[in-house]
């Protein structure tokens, strides 16, 4: 009897979860949105082995961990952090799709550049939505597989592919997302009136570093305290993605995926959409800085991303002529001295 086509967990590696684009519409019930932190590399790893972008992939934390095929072949990618990932010993690259046989092993490394990255698989993984999501949501244990992080002896069943995803596809490496930038864009509000302009303009122009108590709930901040004027609480409201709070102390903590749904603490501003998963590829102790922009900009930097995504899965990236095949008779047939490749210069 054969297994049931899996992707076992050998590491995971600091912190892997499973994540889609989130759980959507729930959080007037008090649920979280959850979901990939860097949905942009999610989506285009899931492109890249011809999925749904939005569909389900593993987010890897700090480090990479190592799995393990059981199938008798399947189509992986990696997006995200620098990283040199290898499979059976020989090297691959990220941001192209490349084929495991059955007891092959892909180990991802550790990450040179950036802090989380993105494992998917064709087909996806064979795991039950809850709430129209497959995302991990920790806290509560919602979702994901069992609702935790992995660990090692996880078997995560997969899904048949479909035909489209058993093409193999390569995104350039001039194309690949930036994972490095200090400065991030900002709407002031909803409770910008609760700080002086002179808090404003420090908010704005002081240096701020990645406390290394950061998760998927918040990216707290170390920096200048940031003075509240007059009571430092409010009446609960709801929390945006991105929403900087800010403490009694002054400290600054901006609210992710994992998030509560409500809070009482004022916000200065909100970190825009295409800035967070900026935001979540800094690593502890790495700097940022804030730069205020308008709402009409915001929306304008929103439709933009958004367009060149379409434009991106559109063009379904560029097809290799040849894949990266980890079978014994593919590689006795390639010259393996030139064909080792390091993930970036």
């Amino acid at each position: 009897m054969t297994d049931k086509p899996a992707l076992v967990v050998i590491n995971p590696g600091f912190m892997a979860t499973l994540q889609d684009a989130g759980r959507k519409g729930y959080q007037r019930f008090g649920v979280s949105q959850s979901g990939a932190l860097d949905l942009l590399n999610l989506r285009i790893a899931n492109l890249l082995v011809g999925n749904d972008p939005d569909d389900a992939g593993i987010e890897y934390t700090a480090s990479g961990g190592q799995y393990e095929c059981h199938v008798d072949a399947c189509r992986i990618a990696l997006t995200g952090a620098e990283v040199k990932p290898r499979i059976n010993d020989q090297s691959c690259k990220p941001y192209r799709s490349f084929l495991l046989r059955r007891g092959d092993r892909l180990e991802i490394g550790a990450m040179k550049r950036g802090f989380r990255g993105y494992l998917a698989i064709a087909g996806g993984f064979d795991v039950t939505p809850v709430l129209g999501s497959r995302s991990t949501h920790l806290r509560s244990g919602l979702g994901g597989w069992q609702g935790r992080a992995l660990i090692a002896g996880d078997r995560l069943p997969l899904r048949e592919p479909t035909p489209s995803s058993k093409e193999s596809y390569n995104l350039p490496e001039p194309d690949w997302p930036s994972i490095s930038q200090e400065t991030i864009r900002v709407v002031f509000g909803p409770q910008d009136d609760r700080f002086e302009e002179e808090t404003q303009r420090l908010f704005t122009s002081a240096e701020f570093h990645i406390h290394p108590n950061s998760d998927r709930m918040a990216c707290i901040l170390d920096g200048p305290p940031i003075p509240i004027r007059g009571p430092h609480d409010i009446l609960s409201d709801g929390i945006a993605n991105g929403s900087i709070q800010v403490s009694g102390n002054g400290r600054l903590t901006v609210l992710m995926a994992d998030r509560q749904t409500t809070g009482g603490f004022p916000k200065i501003a909100t970190v825009i959409g295409p800035d967070l998963r900026l935001l979540a590829q800094r690593r502890p102790g790495e700097k940022i800085r804030f730069r205020s922009i308008s709402v009409q900009d915001a929306e304008h930097a929103v439709r933009l991303a958004e367009r060149t995504f379409r434009q991106l899965a559109a063009a379904r990236l560029t097809t290799l002529a040849n894949e990266f095949d980890s079978s014994s008779e593919a590689l006795l047939s390639k010259n393996l001295i030139s064909g080792v490749i390091n993930a970036r210069h």
